[in-house]
């Protein structure tokens, strides 16, 4: 499996830090862009779109919105298969600030470690997962436990 495939946050950070598009499931969708909530026409987060009170579709004049996923809307059906896919497939599994409860993101880390994955949180506040599939905890916020983690990886 490809080791650089991941789950991304909405934040684009992964693509940011190098990681090809291609490498990336975006799960809950993306900020940089825009869709068109009537025609389905796709726009980069350009101020000419989001300086408007209610941004609209040139194309069509219909409304723009993130293209990322809002409660109560589903997850884009490639990326939840995919994220699925790779659950099956990982040896370890990264959870990070969580509270485990949340469908369909939730069976991720579940697949993972039914599969054989390792599965290590970080996660300030114990989430669904603490305890019953997480095999390591690291109990402080994102960033303080990366670093941690990684330093614990580099001295191996």
């Amino acid at each position: 499996m490809d080791q650089r495939r991941c789950h991304a946050n909405i934040d684009c950070l992964h693509q940011r830090a190098g990681m090809v598009e291609s490498a990336v499931q975006e799960f809950h969708g993306t900020l940089d862009r825009l869709v068109c909530l009537q025609c389905s026409a796709v726009y980069p987060p350009e101020r000419e779109y989001i300086d408007q009170t209610l941004p609209t579709c040139p194309r069509c004049g219909g409304i723009l919105k993130p293209d990322f996923v809002f409660f109560g809307e589903d997850i884009p059906q490639e990326a939840l298969e995919g994220s699925l896919e790779l659950a099956e497939k990982a040896s370890f599994c990264l959870v990070i600030g969580t509270t485990g409860e949340v469908m369909p993101a939730c069976q991720i880390p579940r697949i993972a470690a039914r599969n054989g994955a390792v599965v290590i949180e970080i996660n300030p506040e114990r989430s669904a997962f603490t305890g019953d599939l997480t095999e390591f905890y690291i109990p402080c916020k994102a960033v303080e436990g990366m670093d941690l983690l990684i330093r614990e990886l580099t001295a191996l």
